[in-house]
């Protein structure tokens, strides 16, 4: 199955990064913009993907969304 590691342009022009199992993103996106998880993006909609990775092994996965995590949020 894989995780797919991804980024998120918020409405006010800042970034959020996560990651997902699953075969398909437009999901997890469309649950973004209901508002699903609360927090930093719950606040910021609508969100759009800007990127994304798909890896093998989830503890790549969690790898890389730690590193691209490290990254400032400003545009």
């Amino acid at each position: 199955m894989g995780i797919h590691v991804y980024m998120l342009r918020c409405a006010d022009g800042s970034y959020d990064v996560g990651s997902a199992t699953g075969e398909d993103l437009s999901n997890r996106i469309e649950q973004y913009n209901a508002g699903t998880f609360p927090g930093y993006t719950s606040r910021r909609r609508p969100v759009a993907l800007v990127w994304s990775e798909q890896l093998d092994r989830i503890t790549d996965g969690i790898a890389a969304e730690r590193r691209v995590k490290g990254w400032s949020r400003a545009n």
